[in-house]
């Protein structure tokens, strides 16, 4: 009984010791991928779309303070009131606009990385089984670790993305 315990114990420390781990910054891959790059600079002309268009409501507005100011000595007090009300409510409207459209950056950098992310996952997945590991860890998570026995899987995965 006491040397089945052994071998099993054994045995149980043999494969703990086969295991195989590697580690990778995902972030390098997918900085690599010309898909990212692309991604990107559609982002980027997304965000300058809707700047362009806060850019105009604030012109907008500027310029509805500058007429207030020029002519509100010779405005009626019910007219000055319409146009504070105006110039509240376009900085209501450009408040709510700059509110949805982070909304919108983060859904369009969503979909657009989303394609990227699971090819770079794909890439790293494939990496790891062709190589037999037992597990492969993110680089920026880990405090500690010795190279000799977690070694850097990231020539490969760019091998694999043909890269």
């Amino acid at each position: 009984m006491k040397l089945t315990l052994a071998v099993a114990m054994l045995l149980g420390a043999e494969s703990l010791f086969a295991q195989k781990f590697g580690r990778i910054d995902t972030g390098a891959v997918i900085a690599a991928m010309p898909e990212a790059k692309e991604a990107q600079t559609n982002i980027e002309a997304f965000v300058k779309d809707l700047s362009d268009t806060y850019e105009t409501m604030q012109v907008e507005i500027n310029t509805m303070v500058a007429e207030l100011q020029k002519n509100e000595a010779t405005m009626t007090e019910s007219m000055k009131q319409l146009k504070y009300k105006e110039i509240q409510d376009l900085s209501a409207r450009m408040e709510e606009y700059q509110r949805s459209a982070q909304q919108e950056i983060q859904m369009k950098q969503a979909e657009l990385m989303r394609p990227v992310q699971e090819k770079a996952v794909a890439a790293i997945n494939a990496v790891a089984q062709a190589g037999g590991y037992t597990a492969i860890f993110e680089t920026a998570s880990l405090i500690y670790f010795d190279p000799a026995q977690m070694p850097d899987i990231l020539d490969a995965v760019k091998v694999q993305l043909g890269l």
